[in-house]
């Protein structure tokens, strides 16, 4: 049986460890409905990836769900109207 030469310390120990850590995942935010999405990824709440639905998530949910869905969407939609930014003309209106 092979013997060991010495012990190793801890922070030689620790230093080929160094890259065993876990890392956040990158995130990117959805154009469409506004959450939290992995690059490349299909966004589970509304269905997009690159501006084209790709699941149609509506359908699969039940009435309730997709009532609560329909009423987050249009709100959403309410929001980015208002959210236009203002001419000169309109600035000097108010």
């Amino acid at each position: 049986m092979a013997i060991p030469r010495s012990k190793h310390t801890k922070s030689r120990r620790n230093k080929g460890r160094m890259h065993l850590f876990l890392r956040q995942p990158a995130v990117s935010i959805c154009p469409k409905c506004g959450k939290e999405v992995q690059p490349h990824r299909v966004c589970w709440n509304c269905g997009y990836y690159k501006q084209e639905e790709v699941i149609k998530v509506l359908e699969k949910l039940n009435r309730k769900e997709k009532k609560k869905r329909e009423k987050e969407i249009a709100a959403k939609g309410k929001e980015s109207k208002a959210e236009k930014p203002l001419a000169m003309e309109e600035l000097s209106k108010k």
